[in-house]
């Protein structure tokens, strides 16, 4: 396992950022000078430390090129002053890398940004790493404990808009266009990563082939425009454009979004002969594949604790601008 370090302003919603890559994360504070420091100390300014988070994963299945990626697409590497709404050493921007190789990655993703003409200047600063130091429970996985609160504030920081403003028209850009997908080469890390990552109910149908209830599973409805990846791996799956109505209860899709990414295998569990469906990479189990009166004709029936949506709005921020094409018109 790997560890990086990055601070990106408001910690909530640089967790939140970060969260749809299915690592490891802890909020906290780095770079300053006192030892154990209280949120109210930090934020009077006089410490030294920054808002951080901190991401533990495993550098085969999840790249540190992806992590830079993903940090630099929520945040405003112009200001260093604060960040958005919040202002104040505390919130300035920092990549704290923790080896070499870190750190020549970081410098060179900030040289291709500067090429890019995405940003006027980068005034993010690249450091050696320091003691993290974890801010309180109340903190950790804010944007799940508090969601309203959360999605409020986010909205009103500014973070949304402005990220936006520099990124449209760069909605193809890579910023190592030349690294593979992070799913591909996917290896799975231990299952006490995995129980410490996942939500139980997500890592009872993935690892153990568990059912969710019908009706009462987060994306039976979903009618956005996005496509649907495996919760543990990333890879994608499935488009909003091949789901339907199947009126099982289950998210329910004509035909999967990527075929290479879908395994199948026959089920002969609880006395019935079925197909099951599993992911590549990552080996989740996703569902079942059956016979229906499709345009394909089969209904792959899906649990939505084995999928993480991502919605068109957030494809090129996520690393999946691949697929905008698909809602183009």
């Amino acid at each position: 396992m790997a560890t990086a370090i990055f601070a990106g302003g408001c910690f909530w919603c640089m967790e939140f950022a970060f969260s749809f890559l299915g690592a490891q994360t802890k909020v906290g504070y780095t770079g300053g000078t006192k030892d154990s420091p209280t949120y109210q100390e930090v934020c009077s300014g006089t410490t030294g430390h920054r808002e951080a988070i901190e991401i533990t994963y495993h550098p085969e299945s999840l790249s540190y090129e992806r992590l830079l990626e993903v940090f630099f697409q929520n945040i405003d590497p112009t200001d260093d002053s604060g960040q958005f709404y919040d202002r104040g050493e505390q919130y300035r921007t920092a990549i704290f890398y923790t080896d070499e190789t870190q750190k020549q990655l970081a410098l060179e993703a900030k040289a291709r940004l500067i090429a890019s003409g995405i940003f006027p200047h980068i005034e993010t600063k690249i450091l050696p790493a320091k003691k993290f130091w974890y801010a309180e429970d109340y903190h950790q996985k804010y944007y799940k404990k508090c969601p309203k609160q959360f999605q409020s504030y986010h909205r009103a920081s500014g973070r949304e808009a402005t990220v936006k403003r520099f990124w449209q028209g760069y909605e193809n850009f890579r910023l190592f266009p030349e690294r593979q997908p992070y799913w591909l080469g996917y290896q799975k890390p231990d299952r006490e990563l995995l129980k410490a990552t996942l939500t139980p109910l997500s890592y009872q149908v993935t690892q153990t082939n568990g059912t969710e209830p019908p009706f009462d599973n987060e994306y039976w409805n979903n009618h956005q425009a996005g496509i649907y990846v495996d919760v543990v791996s990333g890879e994608p799956l499935f488009s909003s454009l091949d789901k339907f109505d199947s009126g099982t209860g289950w998210p329910s899709f004509t035909q999967p979004l990527e075929p290479q990414n879908i395994v199948t295998r026959i089920d002969t569990s609880h006395g019935m002969t079925r197909t099951e469906v599993r992911s590549r990479h990552a080996d989740s189990h996703l569902g079942h594949l059956f016979p229906d009166n499709t345009p394909t004709g089969f209904r792959y029936c899906i649990n939505s604790a084995a999928l993480r949506f991502i919605p068109k709005s957030e494809l090129t921020r996520l690393g999946y601008s691949a697929y905008l094409k698909l809602f183009a018109k």
